[in-house]
């Protein structure tokens, strides 16, 4: 662990700090994490998870905080400002590391059911539906663990004009009214999405202070 970590990580770049005694734990950490957000049971044998590193930015957590001080002043419930976990992937580790150090910003996705991808982003409930189409044997790729505070949460229908929906004024997220359709991948990737936006002054974040990455892992 230690090479791989050296090699990954030479000189330590901002956000992440090289695990060594506590990998193992911050591992199994993550790993249960992930298992318990599973929308399929057999996915419980179907994945390896390696090489957990902790993101740790004090900018996102700080900013994560202040939103959810803003919002709780402006009469949220707990239950709105209840953080939980929301999960990326990347094909490449530079893509999963360059979010992990400069955040989840707009124009991110190429999907645009939820909402428009250029005031908002998209970020998958479920660890085992990270992707539209299915995994195969042997596949391997990069997970960025989030934490997330969903705030007010609007269902809606899924869009698929070419005009694409727009942020809900008085909410935070939009999440699909249809739940997933185990049947088809890219329609279960596209209805256990979140899609989450801030917008303050009548303009929309380029990054949304309530996702933060978390874990990074292989």
């Amino acid at each position: 662990q230690r090479e791989y970590f050296q090699l990954v990580f030479p000189f330590s770049p901002p956000g992440f700090p090289v695990e060594s005694e506590e990998s193992n734990s911050l591992l199994q950490r993550a790993v249960a994490v992930l298992q318990s957000s599973y929308l399929d049971s057999t996915s419980q044998d179907g994945f390896q998870y390696s090489q957990a590193i902790l993101v740790e930015n004090d900018l996102f957590l700080s900013e994560l905080k202040a939103f959810a001080r803003a919002k709780e002043a402006a009469g949220y419930s707990q239950e709105e400002l209840q953080e939980t976990f929301a999960f990326l992937l990347f094909d490449k580790e530079e893509e999963a590391k360059e979010v992990c150090q400069t955040g989840l910003r707009v124009n991110s996705s190429s999907i645009s059911t939820l909402g428009d991808p250029a005031k908002g982003v998209y970020i998958s409930k479920y660890a085992d539906c990270l992707h539209p189409r299915p995994w195969h044997h042997g596949k391997s790729g990069y997970i960025v663990i989030c934490k997330l505070i969903k705030g007010k949460v609007r269902a809606i229908s899924e869009n698929s004009t070419t005009t694409s929906t727009c942020p809900s004024p008085g909410y935070d997220c939009h999440v699909s009214k249809h739940g997933p359709t185990k049947s088809s991948p890219c329609q279960a990737f596209e209805q256990s999405q979140y899609y989450v936006y801030e917008v303050s002054g009548g303009s929309t974040a380029e990054r949304p202070r309530q996702v933060c990455p978390y874990i990074f892992l292989a």
